[in-house]
């Protein structure tokens, strides 16, 4: 890629004024290759191979934060669903490897791995099964791992005996652990992307070489500077503007994702275009959503104005890179994003109206807080809703969900920094508890038949 002074200009503002960064730089690691019927063989091999390949991301990180002057502000890594290479081990031994993961990215000093993974769409082998019941228990003795669980797909449907289960587990690690704070950090999908970057859903696929590079950008704050000077133009125009902001933070985003990886010496693999908001001012997809005209996010027109924002960051995106991958598009965390957090205060955002808005954008109900006596059924019943959005829309959703024990509608649960501040949202009171324990699996649709 070659670049013109005023492309370099436009970056440095970006960065400077804007809070343009790179949200993370993701190693992904294979651990294939380290599967073993023995428990304490397994557990060598998995740091062997981890801390060798992964040795030099920080320091490589920093080197590159200094050349290009653009602020990374994770290093991560992402493994292998550890349910496959180690499907023989049960649920105490797959604590042991995550517990063996965690120590690995404490003495990295990476933030945080993802990969403590199953990808159950179709149903659930002996030790995938094993993986799923170990995830409160491993939660708890960790603090840098990160798991997801894949319930649903286009081409397989929906396994609602995995969904039935995800409930109870979302329960689970909020009861096992401070502040339900292990729930922020586990996240059950439909077609989850094998080379997202970012966390909590995470995982270098099957399909993935051994190693490889995966960057994901953030830019919320470049894109709202973008709309609030296009001012009250047409929808054409300002569509034309949100897909030349998003080629921008994309040519950045690349340039420090492949210079990571050539200088760590690893295949660069996937630039993830997706706006990742923070919890400061000025970095919040619900501004730049209020920015092109609806007076509070949740208000009437919310879910057109997000897809206007979703579909034009893809175009630019795609304009900019051949190798664009993971989600791409508008993240909507609720207690990460000041603005969406303002819009639960109002009154303006509800579950149903976050429910429709990810039918638009590249995830779903992310960082979303309910009360702590919600029945697991219900839980299980809204994450049945987002794979429904997920198979008959053929893109991925997701549900990442705190039911912080003893809390109640309109409670606070601030976990600072990054993870921000959430408040506990009303969840209908009618039951689905007959719907989830029929169990079995929905059918892929017609939509999913595409061979």
């Amino acid at each position: 890629m070659s670049y013109e002074f005023n492309e370099v200009i436009e970056t440095l503002r970006m960065t400077e004024v804007e809070q343009f960064d790179i949200r993370t730089v993701t190693l992904g690691i294979s651990l294939r290759d380290c599967a073993s019927h023995n428990i304490d063989v397994a557990k060598s091999k998995i740091r062997a191979k981890v801390m060798r390949l992964a040795s030099k991301h920080l320091a490589v990180a920093a080197e590159v934060e200094a050349m290009y002057g653009i602020r990374i502000a994770n290093k991560r890594l992402s493994v292998t669903p550890i349910s496959i290479p180690f499907d023989a081990f049960r649920e105490q031994e797959f604590i042991e490897l995550g517990t063996t993961l965690d120590a690995c990215a404490r003495e990295l000093g990476v933030d945080f791995i993802g990969g403590y993974s199953a990808l159950v769409e179709k149903g659930m082998t002996v030790g995938e099964h094993a993986l799923v019941n170990s995830v409160p228990d491993m939660m708890a003795a960790t603090t840098h791992i990160c798991s997801s669980i894949n319930v649903a797909t286009t081409k397989a449907g929906i396994n609602m005996d995995a969904v039935r289960l995800m409930g109870g587990l979302v329960k689970s690690i909020a009861a096992k652990t401070p502040k339900a704070e292990g729930c922020c950090k586990f996240v059950v999908f439909c077609n989850a992307p094998e080379d997202n970057p970012f966390v909590a859903g995470a995982f270098h696929g099957v399909s993935e070489p051994d190693v490889s590079l995966n960057v994901g950008i953030s830019g919320p704050g470049v894109v709202l500077a973008a709309v609030r000077e296009a001012g009250r133009c047409d929808f054409g125009t300002l569509a034309e503007t949100i897909k030349r902001t998003a080629f921008k933070i994309t040519r950045a985003g690349e340039l420090v994702g492949r210079a990571v990886a050539e200088k760590s010496g690893v295949p660069f693999g996937i630039v993830d275009i997706s706006l990742a908001p923070t919890p400061a001012w000025g970095d919040s997809i619900s501004e730049i959503l209020e920015a092109i005209g609806v007076e509070s996010v949740g208000a009437p027109g919310t879910t057109a104005a997000l897809m206007i924002l979703n579909d034009n960051v893809k175009k630019g995106g795609m304009m900019a890179s051949s190798y664009v991958g993971g989600m791409s598009g508008a993240f909507i965390p609720v207690s990460e994003d000041a603005g969406m957090i303002r819009g639960v205060e109002r009154g303006s955002l509800s579950i149903e109206k976050l429910e429709a808005m990810t039918s638009v954008c590249c995830v779903g109900l992310d960082m979303v807080a309910v009360p702590g006596d919600t029945p697991a059924e219900t839980i299980s019943a809204i994450i049945a809703d987002e794979c429904a959005i997920g198979v008959m829309n053929n893109k991925t959703t997701a549900v990442r969900m705190i039911a912080a024990p003893n809390t109640k509608a309109g409670d606070t649960v601030d976990y600072g920094g990054l993870l921000g501040k959430a408040i506990v949202m009303p969840v209908s009171t009618f039951r689905s508890t007959e719907f989830i324990h029929r169990g079995g699996r929905i059918p892929a649709p017609t939509r999913g038949l595409t061979n």
